[in-house]
């Protein structure tokens, strides 16, 4: 839990390469716990890079002994990849904010302790955008409809509705106004995460079809000596180095205080893709036996779709890596 959380705040203080390291083995186990632990640290990096003295102290220590988890509140019913959309507000009163709004798919944010949120202290567009550190559970908060998904159900996703929520004025994370651009930092540092975690997605479908195709007979020999079979395998273990080169060479970057927020959308865009086609893949090596829930591959297809959605889809990753091309901001 507190990977990336530095010594002096009770954490590892350990780097990004470590915590992409640990996403992809616990993702190999299970993707929604690996979800749950990368917006987590997502928010923590946040708190770290743009958090007061006062809110450092007050939220780190626990999240990273685990004492508490954090969510992240950014998505709305009409605004999901245009993030400058969002309606929720905050209005200033006195010495402290009034929320109000409606956040959808808010990861964590039935059982966080904090949740860093994205509300409107100002006009249209994305200037007017602030970013928040609110304590769950305050008069006003309501959690509701916790989502039913296809995938990823040990990952806590629901909404989060905010009346007349009151917070001091301490609990503005940053500078008023400077939310958005918050925002899209903590999510481009939140793509190595769930690039770690499709990557282990990848790596759980590679060791369940090797093993399955060599136990498996037809035809007198174990379907791993079938062309048809190997080839799939080893298209899928190329593609899994791939998918690690690209996600440890972003984590490196940010680690070395580099530019990686192009790198972070290629190692998730690639990531992402090549978990849902090979966990398809792997479901195929199985037959029969892939379509049952006595094997785990099926799970791993209906996690895999997830990591091409959220943090950014894989249009927006595209976008963002042909923007840097092109010259323009990415």
């Amino acid at each position: 839990m507190g990977v990336v959380i530095p010594e002096e705040f009770g954490g590892s203080g350990a780097d990004y390469v470590s915590f992409a390291l640990a996403i992809e083995e616990i993702a190999k186990a299970d993707a929604g716990t690996a979800v749950t632990l990368s917006v987590h640290a997502m928010i923590c990096a946040a708190i770290l890079a743009m958090g007061s003295d006062e809110q450092k102290r007050r939220y780190l220590s626990q999240l990273g002994a685990g004492d508490a988890i954090a969510a992240f509140a950014l998505s709305e019913p009409e605004a999901g990849s245009d993030a400058a959309a969002i309606r929720a507000t905050a209005r200033r009163d006195g010495d402290s904010y009034v929320l109000n709004g409606r956040k959808q798919w808010c990861t964590n944010g039935g059982y966080s302790s904090v949740i860093m949120g994205m509300f409107r202290t100002g006009g249209d567009g994305s200037s007017g955008i602030s970013a928040f550190l609110v304590d769950n559970g305050l008069s006003g908060m309501t959690v509701e409809n916790v989502t039913s998904k296809l995938g990823i159900h040990t990952s806590n996703t629901c909404d989060v509705v905010f009346e007349n929520v009151r917070v001091p004025a301490s609990a503005l994370l940053g500078a008023e106004g400077e939310g958005l651009r918050s925002a899209l930092r903590t999510l481009t540092s939140g793509r190595i995460g769930i690039a770690a975690q499709a990557t282990g997605i990848l790596a759980a479908c590679l060791e369940a079809s090797v093993a399955f195709a060599k136990d498996r007979q037809a035809f007198g020999k174990p379907i791993a000596a079938f062309e048809g079979v190997s080839f799939k395998i080893a298209r899928m273990a190329t593609d899994l180095d791939a998918a690690r080169l690209l996600t440890y060479r972003a984590a490196a970057l940010r680690d070395a205080g580099k530019p990686f927020a192009t790198e972070a959308s290629m190692a998730k865009f690639f990531a992402s893709t090549k978990a849902r086609e090979h966990a398809s893949e792997a479901v195929q090596i199985h037959g029969g036996y892939g379509y049952m829930t006595d094997f785990p591959v099926e799970r791993y297809y209906r996690d895999a779709k997830i990591t091409e959605i959220y943090e950014g889809t894989s249009e927006i990753q595209q976008l963002i890596i042909a923007r840097s091309l092109l010259g323009r901001d990415p």
